[in-house]
């Protein structure tokens, strides 16, 4: 079969199952979390991915049979394959170029470094040139003097020679971490130590920060954290994985719960994560979700970003014990490289207090003051 019909006839596959949807490119881009372009050539054939973890969240959100999955699986290969033949061959089509972009530059070649001369060598030519004994004696104890510095060990073995420094991997990504982001976008508790009087009313869900920030307030019950992630460049990163790292757990900070609201309806978005603070190891579970009523499964690591595809993770952290400090770890890929960046409140970890056995309020709009929180 020629090349050209395993890309279109993946592209078809692709095309039936969006059909299914009956949703937009832009609405089925958002809810597999990616650019809308993107999935419109790999549809129109102009673009296979190689990663085929994409192609498998577009068939979990169709509902596909695992036979469907294993045919999709089966042309996905197919599709690679001919892409890279094309490549190979040096096609300069549209689609051929296309494919290189996804596929990233190519790898620079590696070059040895020039020899460079040994001690040894430079100290041993004097040796040779000197007749007399006492100065020949003295250049070679001059000499063994060097050979024994050049030993790991210093020759005595009693001071280990330092081994170099490693050096910093430059990650690839660039990141934004949101802690104010509010429950459904209006849910959420904070615990301040000053009385309802002395309160202002609750802000707009984008003064979040601001507001909190004046009255020393911490996040009550629960954290949720949004982050945004994207390649620098249009070469594929892998995220790994995502980790939880606990620094502080003491007595819940005392104050009062002040609810930003009354109850919301909503629902979730795709890449969401809970997290248990009070657990020993707290680990960061995908869960499932929905959009606007149609629910979303829930997708596990590993993502691929690039600076065309950015990934937003939702990040639900909660306990009911403690006033816990912490922060995250995203591990990546790329080209052979790997490394981790650590994500937290500009510099400073993240902070949750339980509010368990706290007074509770809630503002009033029509009075215009904090008044006893009812469910």
């Amino acid at each position: 079969m020629p090349a050209h019909d395993d890309v279109a006839e993946f592209a078809a596959l692709l095309r039936a199952f969006k059909a299914r949807t009956d949703r937009s490119y832009g609405s089925l881009a958002r809810r597999l979390g990616m650019n809308t372009s993107t999935l419109h050539r790999y549809c129109a054939g102009e673009a296979v991915p190689l990663d085929f973890a994409p192609v498998e969240r577009l068939a979990a959100l169709c509902g596909a049979t695992p036979e469907e999955r294993l045919d999709i699986h089966r042309h996905w290969l197919l599709a690679v394959a001919a892409r890279r033949k094309g490549r190979t061959a040096g096609s300069t089509s549209a689609a051929a170029r296309e494919a290189a972009v996804e596929e990233g530059p190519p790898k620079e070649p590696r070059t040895e470094p020039a020899p460079v001369p040994t001690p040894s060598r430079r100290i041993a030519r004097p040796w040779y040139r000197h007749r007399r004994l006492a100065l020949a004696a003295g250049l070679a104890s001059a000499l063994v003097v060097a050979l024994v510095a050049l030993r790991p060990d210093g020759g005595g073995g009693k001071e280990q020679a330092k081994p170099p420094r490693p050096v910093a991997v430059a990650a690839p990504l660039a990141w934004t971490a949101d802690s104010q982001a509010w429950s459904l976008g209006c849910g959420h508790d904070y615990v301040i130590r000053r009385s309802p009087d002395r309160v202002p009313p609750p802000p707009a869900p984008q003064d979040a920060g601001r507001w909190a920030a004046t009255q020393d307030a911490v996040h009550g019950r629960e954290t949720n954290i949004r982050v945004s992630v994207q390649g620098r460049t249009s070469t594929a990163v892998v995220l790994e994985a995502l980790r939880v790292r606990v620094v502080g757990r003491t007595d819940p900070v005392p104050g009062t719960a002040y609810a930003m609201d009354q109850g919301c309806g909503g629902a979730l978005t795709p890449r969401h994560f809970a997290v248990d603070l009070d657990a020993d190891r707290p680990i960061a579970r995908a869960m499932p979700g929905n959009d606007a009523g149609d629910p979303l499964p829930a997708v596990r690591m590993p993502y691929r970003v690039s600076a065309e595809d950015p990934e937003v993770l939702l990040v639900n952290a909660r306990t009911g014990h403690c006033d816990c400090s912490w922060y995250l770890e995203l591990d990546w890929s790329s080209q052979g490289r790997s490394g981790t960046i650590r994500i937290d409140d500009d510099g400073h970890p993240f902070r949750t207090t339980a509010i368990e056995d706290l007074p509770r309020y809630a503002y009033d709009t029509s009075a215009r003051r904090w008044t006893p929180y009812v469910d």
